[in-house]
């Protein structure tokens, strides 16, 4: 029966209503709903569904109005996509019939189901593509569905295509937002990570800080760091943080493959475990009756090095996200790094100090033992002297104490700033003068000096150092071993290099045994000398005496080939 022009026009403005109700709302869930309620008010039908199409063309969802859901559980099987539900799957046009099982393509219904005779199917497009279908049975109070109700859920169906197009549109904001802001939040532990890196070499505060960072992330109760051990078989537990701590520490120590710390660091693969009361595995009984319910485990490396292990663990029920897994592995790689620099870091320290200790002992022997090993030759000449020259001796003995003296000084020196004084700001041919002075003071041996009429005030100070002790190591030598009587001392430059050459025609020595049996004094030398960027080099003949020839560039940095 078709309607009068007044019913017609009040349905009009039922369904303009109703389109605006429905762009009011844009989650998609609600808006099928009122859909789908629409068009069976509209149509006036005991029956309504709504159908949904996926990407694929398949049938995802399917929202019935009219059976109450203790109707709709009774039936053995949702839709599938055949019969009629399909035919209007596959057609741009409404489909609309008196009695459904006259239709070639009808199937039958399943199990239970309601019985329905007339039909009015009406498709939901957006231009050529198809979003779902709005399905009608049982027309109240009349035989079937009329040529105006078709008309009128074609228009709804319009209305519903720009609809449900909008709230998908809405739909993926809303996920775009949510993984943007996400985004945000891994960048923001990564940049706190990579903060840490940069703020700090200490391997406490890296750990703490990283540790930290990660459980805050995972918004979990506790976590964990094992560090693998020199032998590079054991874990040990260097760091717990968060809630039992007990729990944790009553197995602080595993083998590589051997629990879930074992097992992560000999696959170098993350590993989940979400329930630790029957896993096997986990080694930890303690942490399981603290309530524990999961844990994830990663690998910290760096290169191809592994540095250890970090566990967080919780004792909620809800998986743990696999997207906070993969930002756990990524800050697994920044924090083995990390670790792997502040090693190195302090390995660093550790070998500097060494390094200062040599130095340190190098000064002491160039500078303070060779003065005091002068002062002792003047007693030794001050003895010899006692009984022939009293005055002569007492001299000496004079001297002597002044040299004592100076050693107290040089040693006040090294417990002030641990560096030598001796050459102070007199230049390196002043210094070089009174180190021959001393020299015939407390030998008998004479001392020839040849050298530039004026200073080297253009030399740095390091290469004036670096002479200075040489020179003074190399007179100790020519007393104390080669027992010389005549000793040769010049400095001479040329454009690039400052020279220093000291003979004596004392012992002597074979250099071909030198190498094997280098004395501390002659590697200080030639360490001072490589030291500045220079050369050393020592030429000896048994019975004839020993000359030591070395040269500095003039500049520091300057390579000289």
């Amino acid at each position: 029966m078709l309607l009068t022009r007044e019913q017609l026009q009040e349905r009009l403005f039922a369904l303009h209503r109703a389109s605006l109700e429905l762009v009011k709302d844009v989650s998609l869930e609600t808006l099928l709903e009122r859909i789908v309620s629409t068009a069976c008010e509209q149509a006036e039908a005991r029956y309504a569904a709504l159908g949904v199409l996926d990407d694929d063309g398949k049938l995802s969802q399917f929202i019935s109005v009219g059976m109450t859901d203790k109707e709709i559980k009774r039936i053995v099987h949702p839709p599938i996509g055949l019969g009629l539900i399909g035919a209007l799957m596959n057609t741009e046009t409404p489909i609309r019939i008196p009695v459904i099982h006259d239709h070639p393509r009808s199937v039958g219904f399943p199990s239970n189901h309601p019985r329905m005779v007339s039909f009015l199917g009406v498709p939901i497009r957006v231009g050529d593509k198809q979003l779902g279908q709005i399905y009608l049975t049982e027309k109240i109070d009349a035989p079937e569905f009329s040529a105006d109700d078709e008309m009128i859920i074609q228009m709804l169906a319009s209305f519903a295509a720009t609809a449900i197009k909008n709230a998908r549109l809405y739909e993926q904001m809303k996920q775009r937002d949510l993984t943007l802001t996400r985004r945000n939040v891994d960048m923001s532990l990564l940049n706190g990570i990579a903060s840490t890196l940069t703020s700090s070499l200490e391997l406490d505060e890296i750990l703490n800080k990283t540790l930290g960072l990660v459980m805050n992330y995972m918004k979990v109760e506790a976590g964990d760091i094992f560090l693998l051990e020199e032998d590079k078989n054991t874990l040990r537990m260097v760091l717990h943080r968060g809630q039992a701590a007990e729990a944790f520490w009553t197995r602080n120590i595993f083998t590589v493959g051997e629990g879930y710390p074992g097992i992560v660091a000999k696959s170098r693969q993350p590993m989940i475990g979400r329930q630790l009361a029957s896993d096997t595995n986990f080694l930890r009984d303690a942490v399981v009756q603290a309530g524990f319910q999961q844990l994830a485990c990663i690998p910290l490396i760096s290169g191809e090095n592994l540095m250890g292990v970090m566990s967080v663990a919780t004792r909620a029920n809800e998986p743990l996200d696999e997207r906070n897994i993969q930002m756990l592995i990524a800050v697994g790689a920044w924090a083995g790094l990390a670790i792997e620099n502040a090693r190195l870091h302090s390995n660093a320290r550790r070998l500097a100090v060494l390094e200062e200790r040599d130095r340190i002992g190098m000064d002491l022997h160039d500078g303070i033992i060779q003065s005091i090993y002068g002062v002792g030759l003047g007693l030794e000449g001050a003895q010899l002297m006692l009984n022939e020259d009293p005055q002569a001796a007492k001299e000496r003995i004079h001297q002597a104490i002044g040299g004592l003296n100076q050693a107290i000084r040089d040693i006040r020196a090294y417990i002030l700033d641990l560096r030598p004084r001796q050459l102070g700001n007199e230049g390196l041919l002043n210094g070089v003068k009174r180190l021959i002075a001393e020299y015939r003071a407390h030998t008998f041996s004479e001392v020839n000096f040849t050298g530039p009429e004026s200073d080297l005030k253009d030399l740095p100070h390091s290469q004036s150092l670096a002479l200075f002790h040489i020179c003074q190591e190399a007179l100790a030598n020519a007393a104390k071993h080669a027992k010389a009587k005549n000793v040769q001392v010049a400095i001479w430059t040329t454009n690039e290099r400052a020279l220093l050459e000291i003979s004596d025609d004392g012992k002597g020595f074979d250099t071909e045994k030198m190498h094997s049996s280098i004395g501390h004094g002659l590697a200080n030398m030639q360490t001072r000398a490589h030291a500045v960027g220079g050369e050393f080099d020592i030429s000896s003949t048994l019975g004839e005496g020993t000359t030591i020839l070395v040269w500095v560039p003039r500049i520091i940095g300057r390579v000289i080939n």
